[in-house]
């Protein structure tokens, strides 16, 4: 029968020795180690350690006193103990697998989100979400709406940087302010806003079209790498036109109209993506 108990024990996370000497209390307690070891076999060099780990474990209680002696709890606290771990352990495990579960499907996913209140919504998630760095390019209206979420993760220690279309003041945050500020309006018809988060979730779209908005937002590496470089990109650019301006537009005209009008594929030189 005893080697069936040892058995139960081990399935219950004792070792050989941890079984044999709370076996022996539990037949005859308190003891002293030295009357454990010579009781359950436990070699008197293990003795105290098995004991000590027993003991942390909350399988067994300790006397102190010059020479501690050792009292098992009660076998049906022990179950007891045991099942409420147990039941703890597969609770957590529960929550975290589903929350890596759904991590994982979040990484692989593309969501669409529709309207521009929602999109906002996204995004203020997504600057809460971030602990180093947000890079976003906006224009005034949405960061008027934005301002308080990006000022609290700037003063909670993330490094805010914003390309600006239109005037946008910030004490906060690392602003560069668009070459071609409101005008790009014009010529794409409308007001977009891209965010990236830790360089690991992004949210772009198109935020000017009331509830007709549509953004996406993943935290898919095949999109989250190449939207932020664009990003990165534009402050190169950025920074070279702070510079360079002069020189830039001699080559390429007045806020580098001829790259743009050489890589358009409408007659009108204005973009299409709102149809």
């Amino acid at each position: 029968m005893k080697e069936t108990i040892f058995e139960t024990l081990k399935n219950l996370s004792f070792t050989e020795y941890e079984a044999k000497a709370y076996l022996a209390l539990l037949e005859e307690s308190p003891l002293t180690g030295y009357a454990v070891a010579k009781n359950s076999g436990v070699p008197r060099s293990k003795i105290y350690e098995v004991l000590d780990s027993l003991a942390v474990r909350g399988d067994i209680l300790v006397s102190p006193g010059n020479t501690p002696q050792y009292t098992p709890v009660p076998a049906k606290e022990l179950i007891k103990n045991r099942r409420r771990v147990a039941e703890e352990n597969f609770e957590l495990a529960e929550k975290s697998l589903a929350e890596f579960e759904r991590s994982a499907s979040d990484r692989e996913n593309i969501w669409n989100i529709t309207g521009s209140n929602e999109i906002l919504a996204k995004v203020k998630q997504c600057i809460a979400s971030a602990k180093k760095r947000i890079l976003i390019e906006v224009w005034k209206e949405e960061f008027e709406e934005l301002e308080p979420d990006l000022r609290k993760a700037a003063n909670s220690g993330v490094n805010v940087t914003i390309i600006a279309y239109g005037k946008i003041a910030s004490d906060f945050a690392n602003v560069y302010l668009h070459y071609m500020g409101d005008k790009i309006t014009d010529e794409y018809g409308g007001r977009w806003i891209v965010v990236s988060a830790d360089d690991s979730e992004v949210v772009a779209g198109i935020v000017s079209l009331g509830k007709d908005s549509r953004a996406a937002w993943t935290r898919h590496v095949g999109l989250v790498m190449p939207i932020t470089e664009v990003i990165i990109h534009d402050l190169y650019l950025m920074e070279i036109m702070e510079k360079h301006r002069e020189l830039m537009e001699e080559s390429f005209g007045e806020n580098l109209v001829n790259l743009r009008r050489k890589f358009s594929i409408y007659p009108d030189f204005k973009k299409h993506y709102f149809k």
